[in-house]
């Protein structure tokens, strides 16, 4: 029950401004500082209380007792990615220490490394992250099943808010039929495989521009299914290439080409927003999203993802060698179709690279 109560009070979209003010004024911290400083305040902080009458503080004082020792798993990331609140039950899962407020990707990696926590069927972590984050945070909600390495089967619902907080609920149903297991875990795999590239671990082309239409203006015939989030219409669009790919495939041979691209790939997926979207549409071209974003924010975020590029060297046995890229970009017009995008950012693309390595432009 508290799971219920808490998860809809959560997905309530409030003004909190007045509450967070009051918090800076009075007790002088920060307003990251609200959000960290215990659960109650994580709870003023977005907004709950004002679903109780004024004074309340028992009910939220229980709900987070209850929360705390629920056997339920229950974790908060806020927009970043970063644990804002944990129960009892999830640092015990995942091995976190109370205060700890690791993000998502560190939290993988420490337990991979570690041999506990989520059970990943991968020797590269690296790619099974890229491969998750381009499903995360797409959808308002998410469900999928996790295996734990000490032996427990937990079911996982998480929900994003528009703001991209994200509550996970996590219950331990180990003792499903294992028949029942099996094949939604087959369905589920299915389902990732088809959406995702082999290679890089990001999103394949049907899946990039399937979240590209969903960008497109909406029409009296167009509607989201309930569990997708409403993604603001509009937006700016890139395709981006790799430069001199070809060069590296003929002077390094293809396994090395391989490894540029999946560390381009790495690289992006781990810079860009959740929100964001990034996917390979084919050779050493990529498709990224921006959705509800200016021209203006698209640039800046890509200027540092050239900026990152500038200090990786992908391939062991060739130092000097850099990864740079070239992209052109377009913002989405009230009158686009995917056909028409990608013409305005094909002919940028092309401008970008005429002028030589390392180049953006921006159609018109």
């Amino acid at each position: 029950m508290a799971v219920v109560i808490f998860t809809e009070y959560w997905r309530k979209d409030n003004d909190v401004t007045i509450i967070r003010w009051f918090y800076r004024r009075v007790i002088s911290i920060s307003e990251d500082d609200v959000c960290s400083m215990d659960p109650i305040g994580l709870l003023y902080s977005q907004g709950i209380s004002s679903h109780f009458q004024s004074g309340d503080d028992l009910a939220l004082s229980n709900i987070v007792e209850m929360m705390q020792h629920s056997v339920a798993l229950i974790g908060v990331y806020d927009e970043q990615e970063r644990l804002r609140f944990t129960n009892e039950s999830f640092r015990r899962a995942y091995f976190i220490l109370p205060g700890e407020n690791l993000c998502w990707q560190q939290l993988m990696r420490r337990n991979f490394a570690a041999n506990r926590g989520t059970i990943i069927r991968s020797n590269d972590i690296d790619a099974w992250i890229a491969s998750v984050r381009s499903r995360r945070g797409k959808n308002k909600v998410r469900t999928y099943e996790s295996d734990l390495h000490c032996g427990a089967y937990i079911w996982v619902t998480e929900t994003m808010l528009p703001n991209g907080w994200i509550i996970y609920v996590g219950a331990d149903v180990s003792e499903l039929r294992q028949s029942e297991r099996w094949l939604r875990q087959a369905r589920d795999e299915a389902v990732r495989a088809s959406t995702t590239d082999e290679l890089t671990g990001v999103s394949n082309r049907r899946h990039i521009i399937g979240q590209l239409e969903r960008m497109l203006p909406s029409g009296p015939e167009k509607s989201h299914k309930p569990s997708e989030v409403a993604v603001e219409a509009g937006g700016t669009v890139g395709l981006l290439d790799i430069d001199h790919f070809k060069k590296i495939n003929d002077t390094y041979g293809h396994q090395a080409g391989d490894e540029v691209l999946v560390t381009f790939a790495r690289i992006v997926r781990e810079t860009i927003k959740l929100r964001d979207a990034f996917g390979r549409v084919g050779g050493e071209e990529f498709l990224i999203l921006f959705p509800g974003q200016s021209v203006e924010t698209a640039v800046a975020t890509l200027e540092q993802l050239s900026e990152a590029f500038s200090e990786v060297r992908p391939i062991g046995n060739a130092p000097d060698l850099k990864i740079s890229f070239c992209v052109g970009l377009t913002h989405i017009l009230s009158c686009d179709d995917t056909s028409k995008i990608f013409s305005r950012c094909d002919a940028a693309l092309y401008e970008a690279k005429e002028r030589g390595r390392n180049q953006l432009k921006v159609f018109g």
